[in-house]
């Protein structure tokens, strides 16, 4: 039984990885986490401003980001406010580093 739980435990774990990893696959999605690293928080327009990409196109790297569960999105009508999900990250930090140990 020990072994199944084990079992089970890894499949989640690898899963979860997977799933960061495919959202970390893109440079400006790794750019963008970096930038809300620094910054706390912002709204979509701040990040246009940071990239030079068009809205839409940061509008779907954080959609990305937010589905994978790096981030979290606060509605400030008429805008969204982007931080970084702390929990996720932490767990994806620790899954990375077990990963590559």
């Amino acid at each position: 039984m020990k072994r199944n739980l084990e079992h089970i435990e890894y499949q989640k774990d690898t899963e979860v990885l997977a799933k960061f990893a495919k959202a970390l696959a893109h440079p400006t999605r790794v750019a963008i986490l970096k930038h809300l690293e620094k910054q706390s928080c912002c709204f979509t327009g701040d990040l246009v401003e940071v990239f030079p990409l068009a809205q839409s196109t940061v509008s779907q790297h954080l959609k990305e980001l937010k589905n994978a569960g790096l981030i979290q999105g606060e509605l400030k009508p008429p805008k969204i406010k982007y931080c970084i999900n702390q929990e996720n990250w932490n767990t994806a930090k620790s899954l990375f580093s077990a990963f590559f140990s």
